[in-house]
């Protein structure tokens, strides 16, 4: 099965709907001000309406006020939440609307327990573990850190960008890959090229699995 492709941080228009016609399956937006890809709300709302059918926004937020996180889902037609920082279960079912969580994955985090905490979750993100920073690193982990066993559909994130997405689907048979500073060719700004390449990519890994 060909891995989701989930391409996140984008504030435009243009590269949004690049993206969508390579291949991604979902745009991500980030809602938490001290990143670089940090996007307002009415900015996303123009970008999810130009959205095609079939191509799934995601809202991303790092422990943020509920206020904010009801604003967007009020004002966006948002998809899916993805709750990046240490919300508990009941934080993100709060909102009733269908969500991911995201987890920094260290050698002594426990996975299968982490999921079982958040059972409603419709995946779990694995990222690379930073101290201080939630995510968009552009910093890879040890994919071996990874079980076989996990109770839910993983997405794989961290470090990924086209020079080793291959490797990595290869390796880890995700149900998804979620990149950010990837396919950037400066902090916040994207690439299209990089864009195009990470999807062909992808795309070459379940090929060659498929043989």
């Amino acid at each position: 099965m060909m891995p989701r492709i989930k391409i996140c941080g984008l504030r435009d228009t243009e590269n949004a709907l690049l993206a969508a016609r390579a291949g991604a399956d979902a745009i991500g937006f980030v809602f938490y001000a001290p990143s670089p890809r940090n996007v307002e709300i009415d900015v996303a709302a123009r970008i999810v309406a130009a959205l095609p059918a079939f191509v799934s926004s995601v809202a991303l937020f790092v422990d943020a006020d509920p206020a904010l996180v009801r604003e967007v889902i009020g004002r966006v037609k948002i998809d899916l939440l993805q709750f990046h920082g240490d919300e508990a279960p009941e934080y993100c079912r709060q909102f009733g609307r269908p969500y991911i969580k995201a987890v920094r994955v260290k050698p002594d985090t426990n996975l299968v327990e982490y999921c079982a905490q958040y059972p409603d979750a419709k995946g779990v993100l694995v990222d690379a573990f930073v101290d201080g920073t939630p995510g968009g690193t552009g910093e890879a982990f040890d994919w071996t850190l990874l079980p076989n066993d996990l109770p839910l559909p993983l997405i794989l994130s961290g470090g990924l960008h086209p020079d080793n997405v291959t490797d990595a689907v290869r390796k880890v048979r995700p149900w998804a890959v979620d990149v950010s500073s990837g396919v950037e060719a400066a902090r916040g700004i994207k690439d299209p090229a990089r864009i195009q390449a990470f999807i062909h990519a992808v795309a070459a890994a379940q090929s060659s699995l498929a043989k």
